[in-house]
């Protein structure tokens, strides 16, 4: 098991909601997190409307949720889920392919956390649980800049984006930048000179004053303000 890497003695587990409407993929899905020591899955839904209400019932730490199901899709999952009164900390890991950029694009403007080509190999999957379980944004490196690119090319406007940075300082603009660019708190104090926690702590002012509900979305308002060009 690779769990003890991941949470320290006596952590309580990550809960996990698995939505997807193949009961196959939900199967697979659950033998291998019940195999962690650190994760449990709390529940599963077959659809977006189950997924809402049973984040509501179980209050998971992370949602595994699938883009296309019937009744409510992934993506109005996400948004109702973010927009919930107490499910401010669950987070959403969206599930793709190739043939979805678009409907990845609208899952992080609903609010996920991140998401994960469906293809992913179990310890990507075990992995990508673990970083949005602890709050950071997963997004999947070989398509993310790219996605963001291309679904935010035409919807830039100049002088809104000005309006909307105006609430940051210089080095926070700076910051968000290097966010848009994929960079880590680590990788942005090296570039900056500043300690990791220093830029951290840039990277949650910026998240306050832009009302980002994680730093997925200041990945996607980096582009839409033309402060990162495709």
């Amino acid at each position: 098991m690779t769990a003890a890497a991941a949470s320290s003695p006596g952590s309580a587990p990550i809960k996990v909601l698995l939505a997807d409407d193949e009961r196959l993929v939900r199967s697979g899905f659950k033998v291998l997190l019940d195999l962690e020591d650190d994760i449990t899955v709390v529940g599963e839904a077959t659809n977006g409307a189950e997924a809402v209400e049973r984040a509501r019932a179980t209050r998971p730490d992370v949602v595994l949720m699938d883009i296309r199901m019937p009744k409510v899709d992934g993506i109005q999952a996400t948004r109702q889920i973010a927009k919930t009164s107490g499910l401010q900390q669950v987070r959403v890991l969206i599930l793709t392919t190739y043939d979805t950029d678009a409907y990845v694009f609208a899952g992080l403007q609903a609010g996920a956390s991140g998401f994960l080509l469906k293809d992913a190999g179990p310890a990507e999957l075990l992995h990508a649980i673990r970083v949005v379980a602890a709050g950071d944004a997963l997004l999947a490196p070989r398509i993310t800049r790219r996605l963001i690119a291309q679904f935010t090319a035409e919807r830039i406007a100049t002088q809104a984006g000005e309006n909307r940075l105006a609430v940051l300082t210089q080095r926070e603009r700076e910051v968000l930048a290097l966010v848009g660019q994929g960079l880590s708190n680590d990788e942005i104090g090296a570039e900056l000179f500043l300690s990791p926690a220093t830029a951290r702590t840039h990277v949650s002012h910026a998240m306050g004053k832009l009302g980002a509900r994680d730093r997925a979305q200041l990945v996607v308002i980096a582009y839409q303000t033309g402060l990162v060009s495709p």
